[in-house]
């Protein structure tokens, strides 16, 4: 995987410095959702049932393969693929 210096940096906050890389890359590779943002970022979601059953996001790059963000998201409803 590829990683954008802004992932590097806020990936080592407290909030975030423990969400295994492995779970990062099931999301990219087995989302049960994905949304194309207006910037071409792409967002997929997976559900971590190791970390409780949350809701991981990940934000890629345009190019499908660079993680730019990844964060347990709080508002993400899997009933429907509701936001």
């Amino acid at each position: 995987m590829k990683f954008t210096q802004y992932f590097l940096h806020t990936h080592g906050r407290d909030d975030r410095k423990d969400i295994r890389l492995e779970w990062i890359e099931r999301a990219v590779a087995h989302p049960i959702r994905e949304d194309i943002q207006a910037d071409g970022r792409i967002r997929r979601w997976a559900k971590i049932s190791e970390a409780g059953g949350k809701y991981l996001r990940v934000v890629l790059l345009d190019d499908g393969q660079t993680v730019h963000n990844a964060f347990f998201d709080r508002a993400f409803r899997e009933v429907n693929n509701e936001r």
